[in-house]
């Protein structure tokens, strides 16, 4: 049980991308958000208010969130003091990086002491069987991307706050640690074992009513390198009747590696769409969702009635555009 309300630490962050779990939440969750707390060299802001751990305390913070993605997931030994002075005001830690709270001595004892949870929401304590590729009822979408951080879970939200709003059957099936923090509820699929990404997918849509969607956030990319697995996995295992390919517009190389070009959309709907069939034949691409953040609100309007054009399919920035044209689609 997470308790709101969130104080979140951003560390000395420089890349927005690194803290892409506080700022998810605080755009999604604004108010379960109190302010943010940063360390001397911080170059990022959530517009939070900024509070020290005792203002947020004196508040009513209840917990301590670590509020970064950062690339293997490790806790800086720099982090360790003010983890440790959140944990002797009474805070929960919450983290959903790899490397695990519980596994610092220190951290556990101060929790014992005080009373509070260490909360490792990235790592999963079910059990999961293999996948079995067979046929479920139910509609399901997923969310996939030319590379990581892309916008998937932003336009996976889009498209479950749409078919909300329209009153359409669906809920938000949240695969990576910021969509768990958000929803409440979900499975950090990076952190199952191989052998049961697809099982595990499964068990996270299950059978559902005929007309019922379910929008699975996507994660990683079949282009990159380092995590194509866990994207196949999730790929084979949601089996989606729909796919929404997500991409940022003028990223310049994959995350995490340089000199390498992200590839063209046309490839990654041609390699999402052959991997797809193999648990269903149906399946197919009913949007593109671009991050266009870099560029103006005309320039971003241009690139996405050219691609439109030219894919014959709605292209939009759901931050910009909104959702509903692609959502219309799934009525198709």
């Amino acid at each position: 049980m997470i308790q709101a309300p969130y104080l979140l630490f951003l560390g000395d962050a420089k890349d927005p991308l690194s803290i892409k779990m506080a700022r998810g939440v605080a755009d999604w969750r604004p108010e379960l958000c109190i302010g943010q707390f940063s360390l001397p060299g911080c170059e990022i802001s959530l517009d939070l208010p900024k509070l020290t751990i005792a203002q947020a305390a004196q508040k009513g913070a209840k917990t301590f969130v670590l509020g970064f993605a950062n690339s293997g997931g490790t806790i800086d030994p720099n982090w360790l003091p003010y983890i440790e002075q959140a944990l002797r005001a009474g805070f929960d830690i919450v983290s959903g990086l790899h490397d695990r709270l519980i596994d610092f001595p220190q951290l556990t004892e101060l929790a014992e002491t005080h009373g509070c949870q260490l909360i490792d929401i990235r790592h999963p304590r079910e059990k999961f069987k293999t996948g079995t590729g067979l046929p479920r009822s139910g509609k399901r979408l997923l969310t996939v991307g030319t590379d990581c951080s892309v916008g998937k879970m932003y336009t996976s939200l889009s498209i479950f706050n749409e078919l909300q709003s329209r009153k359409i059957a669906s809920s938000f099936r949240a695969t990576g640690q910021c969509g768990v923090l958000i929803a409440g509820c979900g499975l950090a699929i990076d952190c199952v074992i191989a052998d049961f990404i697809a099982g595990a997918s499964e068990q996270l849509s299950p059978n559902n009513d005929p007309n019922h969607w379910d929008v699975i956030e996507g994660q990683g990319s079949l282009a990159h390198p380092a995590f194509a697995g866990v994207s196949l996995g999730l790929l084979h295992g949601s089996q989606p009747d729909a796919i929404v390919v997500c991409h940022a517009l003028k990223r310049s190389s994959m995350r995490g590696i340089q000199n390498r070009p992200l590839p063209d959309i046309n490839s990654v709907i041609e390699t999402n769409l052959s991997a797809a069939k193999v648990t269903n034949p149906n399946a197919k691409v009913v949007g593109i969702s671009v991050n266009t953040s870099i560029v103006s609100q005309a320039q971003a309007q241009d690139y996405c009635d050219a691609l439109s054009a030219q894919l014959n399919m709605p292209v939009v920035d759901p931050m910009r555009h909104g959702i509903a044209s692609i959502v219309d689609k799934l009525s198709c």
